[in-house]
Formats: structure tokens, sequence, C-alpha cells
């Protein structure tokens, strides 16, 4: 699961490079208007590409994250009712 996002995230940002480097290398010479347009949608792509990396997915979970407190993890683990060390 964690590759496909990362793999998502990556692809958007290569849109995102691609559209700027479009826009001021290629289709400012024919239209400004245009290649601002596509600096706009640009600039929406990297947050929608942060969230696209950082959901979590239904099989991910967190919560069973251990809190780096020992004591907090034993104690978790026994209401669980989990047995022996992560």
């Amino acid at each position: 699961m964690y590759a496909r996002r990362r793999h998502a995230y990556f692809a958007l940002m290569g849109v995102c490079v691609g559209l700027f480097v479009l826009a001021w290398g290629v289709v400012r010479l024919w239209s400004v208007p245009a290649a601002v347009a596509m600096c706009l949608v640009a600039m929406v792509i990297p947050p929608v590409a942060a969230m696209v990396a950082n959901r979590r997915g239904p099989d991910d979970r967190w919560w069973d994250d251990p809190s780096g407190d020992p004591q907090s993890d034993e104690w978790w683990d026994e209401l669980d009712g989990k047995k022996g060390p992560r």
C-alpha cells in the first residue's frame, strides 16, 4: 500500500514540474494567459499530492504503532489481550 501512495505522489509532482516547465518554456511563446493558467493548475497539485501520500488506507493499523513508552505500550497490550513484546 505504501508504495502505491508513494508512486502516486511522485507522479503528481512530476506532472506539476512538467506543467511549470511546459508553461514557461513552450506555451508562453504562443499564449501567456494559457501559461499562467497552467501554473495555477500546477500550484494546486502539491497539496493534493501531500494528501494522497499521507492518506491512511483501511488496512493501515496506525493505532497499533508503539508509542515509545514501554510502560504505556505494555498497558495497552494488556488491555487489548496481546501477549509478548512488540
